[in-house]
């Protein structure tokens, strides 16, 4: 496939980047930056706020599929975080459906559902595609927005878009939370392709995390895609210490974006 992946330049995009080319993919890259070292494929060097520009790329190139992992990765105030997430995604699907495009992935996020209570989870009772919005922050809200917008295009343009929420993207677990919530590396490009490749999904949403022992969301949704992970936080146990802020980022599945420390108004600076 040739795959537009916007935020290209950051952590989550370059590893995505490089698996999906590893995997005969050809990516085309889109960020506020230009192309990291080594990057040997056509790139763009766009807000993808602006709907024109968006769209200057999709009349530049001949695409089959987009993988959306731009945007501001942590709490800002609802207007940023809106435009972050909710605004970028609308002038993608915009540009799709003008070109034709009909598969779009998503980087949504557990904060989407962050501030359900650990207390009604259980081992056999994990959170799955069906747990009702609880974002934990303005940027939790953000993306339960991108992914209502992704499910009406899903329906009215028949648009085929999976929703990841992803937890803890990271090289290895380093917290408690995150035997939990980890994504390695390697799942998360499993999962993109997975989600890119599986035969019309219309609008699903997915759980991006590890195969973890301690898992708190429900692998099975990804598991119907085609996502088989691999790898198990619980590999790393052993190394992880405790932590006196461990207690409270486990009331809430969200962790720390949850905690009374991060709020602040919707419309401040």
């Amino acid at each position: 496939m040739r795959v537009l992946v916007t935020g290209a330049a950051g952590s989550i995009g370059r590893a995505v980047t490089l698996g999906l080319c590893d995997r005969d993919h050809e990516v085309v890259g889109l960020d506020l930056v230009p192309e990291p070292e080594g990057f040997t494929g056509n790139w763009h060097t766009a807000d993808c706020a602006d709907p024109d520009a968006v769209l200057a790329v999709f009349e530049a190139e001949r695409l089959d599929a987009v993988v959306h992992l731009a945007g501001h990765p942590g709490e800002a105030s609802l207007p940023t975080s809106l435009t972050s997430h909710v605004v970028t995604t609308a002038a993608l699907l915009d540009a799709m459906v003008a070109h034709r495009v009909s598969r779009i992935v998503y980087a949504s996020s557990n904060h989407a559902v962050g501030r359900t209570p650990r207390r009604d989870l259980g081992p056999d009772t994990p959170l799955t595609d069906g747990a009702l919005p609880r974002p934990d922050t303005f940027y939790g809200v953000s993306k339960v927005a991108a992914e209502a917008l992704l499910g009406l295009y899903a329906d009215r343009h028949a648009v085929d878009a999976v929703a990841c929420r992803i937890g803890s993207f990271l090289e290895e677990p380093a917290t408690l939370r995150a035997l939990s919530t980890w994504l390695s590396p390697d799942d998360c490009v499993r999962m993109v392709e997975a989600a890119l490749t599986a035969p019309s999904p219309g609008f699903a949403v997915i759980y991006g995390i590890s195969a973890n022992t301690r898992a708190w969301w429900d692998l099975e949704p990804g598991r119907r895609l085609g996502y088989q992970p691999l790898d198990d936080a619980e590999a790393y146990a052993d190394r992880i210490p405790q932590r006196p802020e461990d207690e409270d980022e486990a009331a809430y599945v969200g962790g720390p974006y949850a905690l009374a420390e991060i709020q602040r108004p919707a419309l401040g600076d």
